[in-house]
């Protein structure tokens, strides 16, 4: 029977990659934590795509592949930053400017509310609303880890926040165009 646990951390501390240990509450495992909790919820939305909405499943999957390199490079010391591969261990520009292609695709597709919307349009929808709450959570945590320690590249903020605005325009698209969806506009109309 494999096991899954160590009992390392019942310090209280995790490894990184490449070695050091930082505890559990530092800000870099709080940044990478919050990445791969992004990645879940992305995951649950993806999960519940079914055959209603393959394209979106594929693109979901292609940016929770970019969460766990992000979160492979965020879990990785400074100083050990050039043990990292490019779209193996390390977030690239290529992987984000490919993230402008997918909200294009989607919001060229779509016509937005005139306000906020308001999430639960539909499971899907509501779904990615979560994943993208939860992919800001992360982005604020990685500018709180660069605030604190400095990131080995900043091209991981950028990723985010595209996915961030990937998984909006997701939401958007498999969202029902009901008007008492959206915040300050009439059910009449």
């Amino acid at each position: 029977m494999a096991r899954i646990y160590t009992k390392k951390g019942d310090d209280g501390t995790t490894s990184l990659w490449y070695g050091g240990r930082v505890a559990k509450s530092d800000a870099r495992t709080e940044a990478y934590g919050s990445v791969d909790e992004a990645a879940s919820a992305l995951g649950a939305a993806r999960s519940i795509c079914g055959d209603a909405h393959p394209e979106v499943a594929g693109d979901a999957l292609r940016i929770q592949n970019g969460l766990f390199i992000a979160g492979a490079e965020l879990a990785t010391a400074p100083e050990a930053a050039e043990r990292l591969e490019d779209g193996v261990s390390r977030v690239t520009a290529e992987m984000t400017d490919a993230l402008d292609e997918v909200i294009d695709r989607y919001m060229d597709r779509v016509d937005l509310p005139p306000k906020f919307v308001i999430p639960g349009g539909t499971p899907i929808s509501a779904a990615f609303d979560v994943a993208r709450a939860a992919i800001r959570r992360a982005e604020r945590r990685v500018v709180a880890l660069n605030e604190d320690e400095g990131l080995a590249s900043t091209e991981v903020l950028r990723y985010l926040n595209r996915a961030s605005d990937a998984a909006y325009a997701m939401a958007r698209f498999a969202d029902v165009d009901e008007p008492e969806l959206f915040a300050g506009r009439d059910a009449s109309e």
